[in-house]
């Protein structure tokens, strides 16, 4: 006889491999977000107070979609302006991004495409064809109607008009609050090749390894991560949550546009690895067989991650408030050290990682001159959540003299408990002293003013390099109404080179963007520094939609601060390696 286990495990794993179910009319649709042709990043319930929301399915090569697509324009031009959102949704496996962006150019799309390279939104919705419309209504999040936009078209044919116009009547419908008379149409397009035979992900072989290695470094026991993945059942009940956070792109949190270069200590999934966890929860998260890795995760330990460092610097202690706002505050620490030395890399330790938003870790120093005083505050580095510490790249440090002292801006945010804070600062040296000087630059705009009920207000800053140089990292900074940023290099040549773009920039998450190959940027580069903001009501952590935001240290304010961490290349280098035919550095 078998066992109700064997049964679950047959039942799970055959319907895995039939075809996905098309969402019906009424049926409830999930939130996604996806970055479009273009590369902006787009939410579904971002317009949750649209009066409806329409999708069509795009292709490349499809004659359905090219044929359906003034049809579509036609019925935009007329609810556009009555706040109906228009997107297309394209899911082929063939189509890549580029593509795609050249289909839109010559046949006039002028609708963000969204690229569901992992066609996990596809797949949920059940998506057949190209040229099929949805019709959600954003305020049940619900699916009102799918299917052709009209009747015209046909395989092999169309008609000289419609007789039936079935976007248009069901758009009226949602509007007028009523369900549309016609709610289900088959759709006419081209066939969307979507895997609909695959058995369900294993937990054992696929899953848990996966978990264990993008997520369990945050998600463990004492770590940043609000659960610790211990094991499938853990796991098992944050399933649904999983899904969520994977298809709105929450989780993991790394925000650069995989499109633009590749960067140290990347956190995010491929598509492909995105796809796997989604499936194995749409399948119900079944265990199968096999050994859980899961189970081998241990608690986040106090040991410094780079090694015992040569120094370890602690930050006066801060007693930290219940509740209320805490003011920026910027300690000093002595050097101890009688002599000077090179750092190589530093590692924050916060006393107390739930309250501590944010350290930045600088030189004190009377001899350094005129320098940008926000520059040398944060010399050697910060941290942030979910930031591992990275030694400079190539044979490059910052110089700590013995009579320069360190100082430190620290972004306390009260949790509700009363804590006190005592930050410890691992430093770690240069055995001799580096060929080059590690240097950073700042680039904002202090008289920054970012208007009332503006979804979508950008700003650019600059910077103009007079020497060569190497690139080594950047990294954008904004508050609560960042949107968007992009780092862009203008080369002498007039040549433009996108060097990170991050189209959902994220508050809570304040990444570095590190080269893995740094990049040398010829005297005469302009650099510049791109940030978005979003301050209308859409925006979920907007303090107050009608104010006009000016700079400002706390989160109400804002900022759009840039931050270039680089080095200034020896006479004659460029050329010696231009020479030897090296394309890199000394990374």
């Amino acid at each position: 006889m078998i066992s109700l286990r064997h049964l679950a495990l047959l039942l799970a794993a055959v319907t895995a491999c039939l075809p996905a179910m098309a969402v019906e009319p009424g049926a409830r649709v999930d939130d996604f977000r996806l970055l479009d042709h273009r590369g902006d990043s787009h939410r579904l319930y971002y317009h949750a107070d649209a009066p409806a929301i329409v999708l069509m399915v795009q292709g490349n090569g499809c004659p359905v979609v090219r044929q359906a697509l003034p049809a579509l324009r036609k019925v935009r031009d007329q609810f556009e302006p009555r706040g109906v959102v228009f997107r297309l949704l394209n899911a082929n496996p063939q189509d890549s991004r580029e593509e795609i962006a050249a289909e839109a150019r010559e046949f006039g799309i002028d609708m963000p495409i969204l690229v569901d390279g992992g066609q996990v939104v596809a797949e949920s919705l059940g998506v057949t064809r190209t040229a099929e419309v949805l019709v959600i209504d954003p305020r049940t999040r619900t699916l009102a109607y799918r299917g052709p936009v009209d009747d015209r078209l046909a395989y092999g044919a169309q008609k000289p008009a419609a007789s039936a116009h079935y976007l248009v009547d069901a758009l009226e419908a949602v509007l007028a609050g009523r369900r549309p008379a016609v709610a289900r149409v088959e759709p006419v397009g081209c066939l969307v090749d979507l895997p609909r035979h695959e058995p369900a992900p294993s937990y054992a072989a696929d899953v848990a390894p996966l978990l264990a290695a993008k997520c369990a470094g945050c998600h463990r026991p004492a770590g940043i991560g609000p659960w610790a993945m211990t094991g499938y059942d853990k796991v098992r009940g944050f399933a649904p949550m999983i899904r969520e956070v994977l298809r709105t792109r929450r989780m993991p949190p790394w925000h650069a546009d995989p499109h633009y270069g590749s960067f140290e200590g990347d956190r995010s999934l491929t598509e492909a690895e995105r796809r796997t966890l989604v499936r194995w929860v749409e399948a119900g998260a079944p265990r199968g067989e096999g050994t859980d890795p899961l189970l081998a995760v241990t608690a986040a330990s106090d040991e410094w991650t780079l090694g015992p460092p040569d120094l370890v610097v602690e930050v006066p202690a801060f007693d930290v408030p219940a509740t209320g706002v805490v003011d920026y505050r910027y300690p000093r620490a002595a050097n101890p050290l009688d002599h000077d030395v090179w750092i190589r890399a530093i590692e924050i330790h916060p006393g107390d990682r739930a309250v501590v938003h944010h350290v930045l870790a600088g030189v004190d120093d009377p001899g350094a001159g005129n320098r940008d005083f926000v520059e040398q505050l944060a010399a050697l580095g910060g941290y942030s959540p979910g930031r591992n510490p990275l030694p400079y790249p190539g044979d490059a440090g910052v110089l700590l003299r013995k009579g320069a002292g360190l100082r430190f801006q620290m972004h306390y945010t009260p949790n509700g408990r009363a804590v006190r804070d005592a930050t410890r600062i691992g430093l770690y040296f240069h055995a001799t002293p580096p060929r080059h000087a590690m240097r950073l630059k700042f680039v904002r705009a202090y008289d920054l003013q970012v208007p009332p009920r503006t979804p979508d207000h950008a700003v650019t800053v600059s910077h103009v390099f007079d020497r060569d140089v190497v690139l080594y990292s950047v990294m954008p900074h904004a508050h609560l109404r960042g949107k968007a940023a992009r780092f862009t290099a203008v080369h002498p040549d007039g040549r433009e080179e996108v060097l990170v773009s991050v189209p959902e920039y994220d508050f809570s998450w304040q990444s570095v963007y590190q080269f893995r190959e740094p990049r040398i940027l010829r005297a005469g580069t302009r650099v510049d520094f791109l940030m978005r903001w979003d301050n209308s009501a859409r925006n979920p952590a907007n303090p107050d939609p009608d104010r006009s935001v000016p700079w400002g240290d706390q989160t109400w304010d804002e900022m759009n601060a840039g931050w270039i961490r680089y080095r200034e290349m020896l006479p004659g280098e460029l050329a010696g390696m231009a020479h030897r035919g090296r394309a890199s550095t000394d990374h």
